[in-house]
């Protein structure tokens, strides 16, 4: 069993199963005795205001009295400056964390605390296909479960997965599928927006708050108010931000750069990265707290190349969704074909729409574009005519997506050329033959030969 954030996640056994942290609040004196509320979100607020996510009919009740916070370390009752204070298992308290069973006191109210876990069995789903996804897979078949079971619930989710696998994808149809469906959709991208910039474009400015700044301006998390935020390259994101993001999942509020006034926020978060956030923590780039607050329902993007049976039914997607308004797809040769399906696919789902779309503008040949280097070159018009420029995609990311396969080729060359001998490779590259290995490893490439130890 994994345990990560507040979500276990059982794969020994079928069907998996996901446990979501929550709680419940029974009113167990007043006029409402008897009245539970489930706890869904990270932030609930009690009051007798009708904006309230608990109301409670009571005069003795301030209109907003208090709030419960779900953190790191568990459920924290706050007061909100009541008239007639909060009460934890009769002593007032500002703040407390509560326990199983306490009881929570707000004027002649009282509510009972209780944490529990809801236990949702995931199967993957009947369905090949889901939003803009495309998969047979059992492993995209279980994402698709995933994402129909959490859609609905405003849980945060953490996406992992190597560049190009979909993970803005997975963001679009959990939000499509969700009660927010109606409501904005926001990107926000931290890897592309300039450090100095991110915290505006994250929480907004007010006129005058750095130069530049001719006019107020809202930020990502005040434009998803009410709906879905999408946090992309969230890794990318610098400690000294980390905080300010921190008090939004947690409680659901915000100040402009530059501003003083505090500023409620109702929204959902997704967020992605191409790192693994776990190893970010352990070398102390990425706060565990906020690792924490973000991993409640954690999905992993697998790479085209360990999806395999999904290539022919993606290729059929794009042919379809590429080819002009009303004429049929290009038929490809069994050899295309074989070609495309053999390839590593290194930049994964974006790289395979790519390749077939160049093909289709230049009337070329999709599988001679994916001739391995040092191979069928010529006929894909020369060897920088191989590397797909992308809008939108950093110089930083482009470099990295090319460097893993040239690397990829030319170890699989190189190992070729040796007969799998790793000692003669190493020899010939003039590599260290452990990091060799270790490069081997790396991206799956086979020897019959031992490692060392």
């Amino acid at each position: 069993m994994d345990v990560l954030g507040g979500t276990r996640i059982r794969r020994e056994a079928t069907p998996a199963t996901v446990n979501l942290r929550r709680c419940k609040l029974v009113v167990t004196k007043g006029a409402q005795r008897g009245t539970e509320f489930v706890v869904a979100s990270d932030v609930l607020r009690v009051g007798k205001a009708p904006d309230n996510d608990l109301v409670v009919s009571d005069e003795t009740v301030s209109r907003t009295h208090f709030e419960i916070v779900r953190d790191a370390k568990g459920y924290l009752v706050r007061d909100l400056h009541s008239t007639n204070g909060t009460f934890l298992d009769g002593a007032e308290i500002k703040e407390a964390y509560l326990r199983a069973g306490s009881v929570v006191g707000a004027g002649a109210v009282e509510l009972k605390f209780t944490p529990f876990e809801e236990r949702i069995e995931i199967l993957p789903s009947e369905r090949e296909t889901l939003g803009e996804m495309v998969g047979k897979s059992t492993a995209m078949r279980e994402i698709f479960g995933l994402i129909e079971r959490i859609a609905p619930t405003d849980a945060t989710v953490l996406i992992e997965g190597e560049t190009g696998t979909g993970k803005d994808m997975i963001a679009r149809t959990l939000h499509l599928l969700s009660r927010r469906k109606d409501a904005p959709f926001v990107v926000v991208d931290c890897g592309a927006v300039a450090g100095t910039l991110i915290e505006s474009e994250l929480f907004g400015h007010e006129k005058g708050a750095f130069t530049g700044a001719a006019s107020a301006r809202q930020g990502a998390f005040e434009l998803a108010s009410g709906g879905t935020v999408f946090l992309d390259e969230l890794g990318e994101l610098s400690l000294d931000l980390q905080p300010k993001l921190l008090r939004v999942l947690e409680q659901r509020e915000l100040r402009r750069v530059g501003g003083t006034k505090t500023l409620k926020v109702d929204l959902r978060v997704i967020a992605a990265t191409r790192k693994d956030l776990r190893s970010e923590v352990e070398k102390g780039k990425f706060r565990e707290d906020l690792y924490f607050r973000l991993n409640v329902v954690p999905i992993t993007a697998p790479a085209l190349r360990d999806r395999k049976d999904d290539v022919p039914a993606l290729i059929d997607h794009f042919l379809a969704k590429l080819s002009p308004a009303g004429a049929p797809p290009p038929v490809l040769t069994d050899a295309t074909r074989a070609a495309l399906y053999a390839h590593d696919w290194p930049g994964n789902v974006r790289e395979l729409r790519n390749v077939l779309e160049r093909a289709l503008a230049l009337g070329s040949d999709p599988g001679a574009l994916v001739a391995p280097l040092g191979g069928e070159l010529s006929r894909a018009g020369g060897a920088a005519e191989l590397i797909d420029f992308q809008p939108g995609m950093s110089f930083r990311d482009t470099k990295e997506r090319w460097t893993e396969a040239f690397e990829r080729r030319y170890l699989a060359w190189l190992l070729r050329r040796a007969d799998g001998n790793i000692s003669k490779a190493a020899r010939d590259a003039d590599m260290d033959r452990k990091y060799l290995h270790k490069l081997l490893r790396k991206y799956g490439i086979g020897s019959d030969e031992p490692a060392d130890d």
